[in-house]
């Protein structure tokens, strides 16, 4: 059983189709379709007269200085103003295609086949694109929806179960930052890395329609989407930090475990969170080496990448919390001696909880 939905954007309505079976029933797109696909899919297409340009899904792939090589390659592939870039992977194609498809030719449409978890539940819809410059993660992009996203649920039966995790951390997030209600129906699905097709298909439409409330009414990021940034400010510099040995969404689950860590230290405990922190605990711990990818850490390259997260400015840090009252919200606070060091202290302390967690 399938779901469907049209998502509101500037450029357009652009359709999502959810459900087993659907990337499988999918007809052509025609003599001008071209093909950007996970190296990991290399084997599906042996047989197949579709020659996909094919990228091993690193973070150093989704690089700026990466791109001039994946443009000439479509280039030199035929691809023209009329061509349509069909596009299969996880977040790092997604990141990758909508820049792309962005710039080449000053714009080309594409479509979207998310085979992650963390791409199905979160990245797939927003039409943004997230490129690293240098050891800065995320500095550059664009905002480029792309015509349709099919995502089947099915594609996830072989992953990880730390890659499973991340998503359902991404899903998580998303549904606790639109609301309580949100957050129940995510539970109600029984999240976890070896739930059923059935019930992953009805987390990730709920998790979609959390994400469409944001994205419709802040698309380009200057308000109410900014919330969905919860625990990446953290989390960013944690994933840096261990130098991508910790997945993203493992990463901004922790990144979320040291917002509340930092405003418990600042007397505030949020209201109803056990849930959900209990949620994430479990979660993060499906990274199989998490506990010797946290003690081999270098804390002070975690603050580094912390203080310079494109999101504060020169004199305030950029960050998003749970109030008093639970909800999601964003705070700007004066960069100090003070709040450097509660920083240090949160990030240290929760690293220091989860090594020392008997889960």
């Amino acid at each position: 059983m399938s779901a469907s939905f049209s998502i509101e954007s500037s450029s357009g309505t652009y359709d999502v189709v959810v459900g087993n079976g659907v990337v499988a029933e999918t007809t052509g797109y025609g003599a001008d379709a071209h093909i950007l696909a996970d190296e990991f899919f290399r084997p599906l297409f042996v047989a197949s007269s579709s020659k996909p340009l094919f990228i091993e899904a690193t973070e150093q792939a989704k690089s700026l200085d990466r791109m001039p090589e994946i443009i000439e390659r479509l280039r030199s592939n035929g691809a023209n103003r009329g061509t349509h870039l069909i596009v299969l992977g996880g977040g790092v194609l997604q990141d990758i295609a909508t820049f792309v498809a962005s710039v080449y030719m000053r714009g080309i449409p594409w479509s979207y086949y998310p085979t992650t978890v963390l791409a199905m539940v979160d990245s797939c819809i927003g039409g943004k694109a997230s490129i690293n410059v240098g050891p800065n993660k995320n500095l550059v992009g664009t905002f480029h929806p792309p015509k349709k996203i099919l995502v089947d649920p099915a594609l996830a039966e072989t992953l990880p179960r730390d890659q499973f995790a991340s998503g359902l951390i991404e899903a998580a997030k998303i549904t606790f930052s639109r609301g309580h209600e949100s957050f129940e129906r995510h539970l109600a699905c029984g999240p976890s890395t070896t739930m059923s097709t059935a019930a992953l298909e009805a987390l990730v439409v709920n998790s979609l329609l959390a994400k469409k409330h944001f994205i419709e009414i802040d698309e380009f990021d200057k308000k109410e989407r900014l919330l969905l940034n919860f625990g990446h400010t953290f989390g960013h510099a944690i994933e840096g930090a261990s130098h991508y040995g910790i997945p993203h969404g493992i990463a901004v689950g922790l990144g979320i475990l040291c917002s509340l860590t930092f405003q418990r230290q600042r007397g505030i405990e949020p209201y109803g969170v056990a849930e959900f922190e209990d949620h994430l605990h479990t979660m993060v711990h499906a990274l199989p080496d998490l506990r010797a990818q946290l003690k081999s850490i270098d804390l002070a390259e975690v603050l580094k990448r912390f203080a310079s997260d494109k999101k504060h400015s020169t004199t305030h840090y950029t960050l998003i919390l749970v109030s008093a009252s639970g909800e999601v919200v964003l705070e700007k606070i004066s960069r100090t001696p003070e709040l450097e060091a509660g920083i240090q202290h949160a990030i240290q302390a929760t690293i220091d909880s989860i090594v020392s967690s008997p889960i």
